[in-house]
């Protein structure tokens, strides 16, 4: 049932958010980023009667986000969601976050980059500037809880809360927030992740928030137009040192302009005439190198993780014993498919079922329960991958 349709107070003298009190003696932060699902978290709380206290984080320098369109926290973000906390009646603080988005999230991003990696700064943010320093705060500011706009369900199970995927598959986020952990759980609260996003909108309409038409986000947020290559190049001058394109038999087929600009899987964009498509199989940062190969040398057949976060009951290292079966899903547009957890070279590693293709490190893998498919089990960050066809100096 979503929260929207569900009474202030429940069954057991509970409340919509699980706490044993009030609506109006719970108090809520609520992230608001100056879009339209985080304002309507808001509004719909402050309409049950919490004591909901609004906080937009202020992540980058705004001269250059100003003049964009489809950025969050952005400076015209701020500006909605202050017009909106106006707008419900609530308390509204602006923190700056400035330095730790770029100490957590920026800095990482670019590192990422440099080591032939492609990072999720998504996911960064949520670990560790909304999910780990604003969660802080609200604790700071005596909040009950933290709730967000995110497309993701939290269903108290038989040991406590449990990490689900959204109701509404196409605006499921649950890949983006594997690496929740069980105390952060504990504290946050998701009310949109019952809802379609036809309802959502009509919510904004019925509380008549000033965002109600606003587009939804689509780029990294301190990403300009999508070029990842010029911000890289903006953090770490030198980034864009040229090398080779290699293919994986030795041959050398061209050059490129720096491993930035270049992922595991990339066809398009190579700046090489072979004859035969060629994809992006490898990117060995130390040599500057950009591997290429035909498309069967993308099959990835399992990978390794770093940063793990299990969320599945009792320990990761039983659950490898027991070579647990599990959906693993390693890339936000892709449907999870089948695996089982185990161990390579004594790190946490997921083989698949059947070869997965352009599977890249620094990305993440999102670990589900087979058994009805939505529960989240956790995940990690892709540190390696192993193929049907090896590369040079594989990863």
């Amino acid at each position: 049932m979503s929260i929207a349709n569900t009474a202030a107070s429940g069954a057991g003298g509970l409340n919509s958010l699980g706490f044993a009190k009030p609506p109006a003696e719970t108090r809520v932060v609520a992230a608001m980023s100056g879009g339209v699902d985080s304002s309507v978290v808001a509004a719909l709380l402050a309409d049950q009667g919490y004591d909901v206290v609004g906080i937009t984080l202020q992540l980058y320098d705004h001269g250059e986000a100003v003049r964009r369109k489809g950025a969050c926290c952005a400076g015209q973000d701020i500006h909605d969601a202050r017009n909106v906390a106006d707008q419900i009646g609530i308390p509204h603080y602006v923190l700056d976050y400035e330095s730790r988005f770029r100490d957590q999230v920026m800095e990482d991003f670019a590192d990422t980059y440099l080591a032939g990696s492609t990072p999720i700064p998504c996911i960064r943010c949520n670990q560790t500037v909304k999910f780990a320093d604003l969660l802080a705060t609200a604790r700071d500011l005596g909040a009950d809880c933290l709730a967000t706009g995110h497309y993701i369900r939290r269903v108290e199970g038989a040991n406590g809360p449990e990490l689900h995927r959204a109701h509404d598959d196409s605006r499921d986020q649950s890949y983006f927030l594997f690496a929740t952990t069980a105390e952060q759980l504990g504290y946050l609260r998701f009310p949109l992740g019952g809802l379609p996003k036809t309802e959502v909108r009509a919510l904004a309409e019925k509380y008549n928030l000033p965002v109600a038409t606003k587009p939804d986000s689509q780029d990294i947020c301190f990403v300009p137009d999508g070029n990842y290559a010029e911000v890289v190049k903006r953090l770490r001058p030198g980034a864009g040192r040229g090398g080779e394109i290699v293919h994986m038999d030795g041959r050398v087929l061209g050059t490129h302009n720096g491993v930035i600009h270049y992922t595991v899987g990339q066809r398009r964009g190579l700046g090489i005439a072979t004859g035969e498509p060629l994809y992006v199989v490898k990117i060995d940062a130390p040599k500057r190198q950009v591997v290429v190969g035909p498309q069967e040398a993308l099959a990835t057949v399992g990978l390794t993780l770093s940063e793990l976060n299990w969320l599945g009951g009792g320990t990761f290292e039983v659950a490898c014993k027991a070579e647990r079966p599990v959906l693993a899903r390693v890339r936000s547009t892709r449907a999870p498919v089948p695996a089982r957890l185990g161990y390579r070279d004594g790190q946490p590693a997921v083989f698949f079922d059947a070869p997965e293709h352009g599977v890249a490190r620094g990305q993440a893998c999102a670990l589900y329960d087979p058994d009805g498919e939505t529960r989240v089990l956790g995940g990690g960050f892709i540190a390696s991958t192993f193929g049907v066809v090896d590369t040079p100096a594989a990863a």
